[in-house]
């Protein structure tokens, strides 16, 4: 079997799973490992029976392609190094601290035909991938991500750390442009918004209405979608998903569905439907670590993109932005 040689650059909590899950795909050959902390990638390179590197460089004269899980101000300047060398980049969402750093990184990936995959990993919930066949245009969302205070991450606001998550997923639904975002938010117990919403209007008149704070006393990753005919729950905590909705009475109800009877008269009868479609047994972090591997083996088109990943950043800074000028916040 093909492999692909891969090596993880930046092993804190994030990379040391990325560790773990790349050692586990099958067409993939973890080479090694380097962090800043020596220390840090000596103990994951033994953990994991890999070696540790001490350069970035010397890294990369041993791989094809990277995963890149060091802190988000390092992700441009190391994805742009790997590039130069042709090296195939995955990097941990946010794409990069700026968007113009973004957009040169796109830029040089597209002029080398290098892959280059964001890991938005919610893209690859289970309870979002049993979707597929149900969402088609949606007209109104409106998402919720409530975390526990956690250190890690706080280095950056939370439209950055928590809600960029629900903007990429929205993004990817909603196949029109940005028409105007309104926004608020406060920092109360970091120095950076903890709190935050948004509501993004889009050209064909779709609307989602985005809260993300990390100063909850409960977790909470939920989404509601409303579209023709449809209302769509997801749980993105239990990977659990729901589906309501109106189909004509002749048409065949699929075997899992629950009937809640039927609306309006003559032949416009319609019957409400209830579905709760199966999730897949996916782990999604290994899933689209896989997707990423198979890309480049075999030339596949990148699920999330830099170019999604930069969309995304976009939105995200145009959040900020309001926030911070009607609020006097740091980002």
């Amino acid at each position: 079997m093909e492999k692909l040689s891969v090596g993880v650059i930046g092993v804190g909590h994030l990379g040391k799973l990325h560790s773990k899950m790349l050692k586990q795909i099958a067409n993939c050959n973890l080479v090694g490992v380097y962090d800043s902390n020596p220390e840090q990638s000596r103990l994951t390179a033994n953990e994991f029976v890999i070696q540790s590197f001490n350069s970035i460089d010397e890294l990369l004269s041993n791989v094809t392609a990277v995963s890149i899980a060091a802190t988000t101000s390092a992700h441009y300047e190391i994805a742009k190094k790997c590039f130069e060398k042709n090296i195939h980049v995955f990097v941990e969402k946010p794409i990069t601290a700026s968007i113009e750093q973004g957009e040169e990184l796109v830029k040089i990936a597209q002029e080398k035909k290098l892959k280059f995959q964001v890991g938005h990993i919610e893209r690859f919930n289970p309870g979002l991938l049993s979707l597929e066949s149900y969402i088609s245009d949606p007209m109104f969302i409106q998402s919720d991500r409530l975390a526990q205070f956690n250190p890690r991450g706080t280095d950056v606001a939370v439209v950055l750390d928590l809600m960029i998550h629900d903007i990429d997923i929205i993004l990817s639904f909603i196949k029109s442009d940005v028409k105007q975002i309104d926004a608020n938010g406060v920092a109360v117990v970091s120095d950076h918004i903890d709190i935050a919403n948004a509501r993004i209007q889009f050209e064909n008149g779709a609307v989602a209405n985005v809260t993300a704070s990390r100063i909850s006393q409960k977790k909470m990753r939920k989404m509601r979608i409303f579209q023709k005919d449809h209302y769509i729950s997801l749980d993105f905590v239990t990977g659990v998903s729901e589906v309501y909705r109106i189909q004509p009475v002749d048409q065949p109800a699929m075997a899992n569905s629950i009937s809640f009877g039927e609306i309006g008269v003559g032949d416009k009868k319609k019957r409400l439907i209830y579905e709760q479609p199966e999730s897949k047994e996916v782990n999604a972090l290994n899933y689209e670590l896989q997707l990423f591997v198979d890309s480049v083996l075999y030339d596949k088109k990148i699920v999330v993109s830099g170019e999604d990943g930069l969309r995304a950043l976009k939105v995200a800074e145009i959040i900020i932005e309001k926030i911070e000028s009607s609020k006097g916040v740091k980002q």
